[in-house]
């Protein structure tokens, strides 16, 4: 008797929670976009469900700009490295007459980044480098406290999305480990992270620059080099879980192009599995951009997320509000 008490306590235990944990979907709209991911957690956490995961298999990864925060006028960590070179201006001169520098000091971004993403990694690597780590992530945290964004006004740490906020919150509910897996910087993001999304620093895959470990005054310090040591983006995504996590994700959730072989790749493997691409079709609560977008570019993704049976997520249609406030 007493054991069947226990096992009745167990499974109520354990239904409360997946039940209390949907509820807190609360700005997500009901349909069929909200129930897919409902549907395959709650067959997920069910012992007795063909499609059950064990615990240490449930791994969701996330991308980060324009999946968990905005990504418009330009991806976040970009404007960081405007502000960084105009700061630093006067410790280089040179940099009155030198592209893409110059077009910076001139508020020229268009003109900066005329070439692209060989100027927008030359201007990040000259203001992402040359310091200690826990320099870099200091002056990251000064300019996430003071900094705002330039169409909204909000501080760049509530341009984040509620409703993947509650997702988060949802899977962690049910075990699920979250990931962040970015083209962004790994040390910038974990700066924030784990105060914004609930994600533990080591849970966080990104690009990153060389770094070597020396001694300063006695001090044991890693100094970052103005040279890339990894671009965690496109097909780099699921190396960089590869390299990181060792185990392949079964949820992972993306927004544009630059997520697709993510997606792809964790879609692919054996047993359940569920891929997601936040679509932006909101412009009044946010943007609407997708195939002719600079950023976040969602061509082939749009195209093959039905064929794929990847969640195609209307942020219009599908989500009651978009920003926390």
């Amino acid at each position: 008797m007493k054991i069947k008490h226990y096992l009745l306590t167990l499974f109520l235990l354990l239904t409360t929670q997946v039940y209390l944990s949907a509820k807190a979907l609360n700005s997500w709209k009901n349909g069929s976009s909200k129930q897919a991911i409902i549907e395959f957690v709650e067959t997920a956490v069910d012992p007795e469900n063909d499609g059950f995961i064990p615990e240490s298999e449930r791994i969701a990864v996330f991308d980060n700009d324009g999946t968990l925060w905005a990504e418009k006028p330009l991806y976040f960590q970009a404007l960081f490295a405007f502000d960084q070179i105009r700061s630093m201006a006067p410790e280089h001169p040179e940099w009155q007459t030198e592209e893409p520098y110059a077009s910076i000091l001139k508020g020229d971004i268009e003109g900066a980044l005329h070439d692209g993403e060989e100027a927008l990694i030359k201007l990040v690597l000259a203001s992402h480098s040359g310091m200690t780590t826990k320099g870099f992530q200091d002056m990251v945290g000064d300019w996430l406290a003071s900094a705002t964004h330039p169409t909204t006004g909000r501080a760049y740490t509530e341009m984040v999305y509620q409703p993947m906020l509650e997702l988060l919150d949802y899977l962690r509910a049910n075990n699920f480990k979250t990931f962040i897996v970015s083209g962004g910087g790994i040390d910038f993001m974990r700066v924030f992270s784990e105060a914004v999304y609930g994600i533990p620093p080591e849970q966080v895959i990104g690009s990153r620059v060389r770094a070597d470990y020396t001694l300063v005054n006695g001090e044991p310090v890693f100094h970052r080099k103005a040279e890339l040591g990894f671009i965690n983006d496109k097909a780099g995504k699921p190396v960089g879980i590869l390299e990181h996590i060792g185990r392949r994700p079964v949820m992972a959730f993306g927004n544009s192009d630059g997520d697709f072989q993510m997606l792809e790749w964790v879609t692919a493997g054996e047993g359940p599995r569920l891929g997601l691409l936040v679509h932006h079709t909101d412009e009044k609560r946010e943007w609407a951009y997708d195939r002719e977008s600079h950023v976040g570019s969602l061509n082939r993704g749009l195209d093959e997320a039905a064929e794929r049976d990847w969640i195609l997520v209307d942020m219009k249609k599908d989500w009651r509000r978009v920003f926390p406030r």
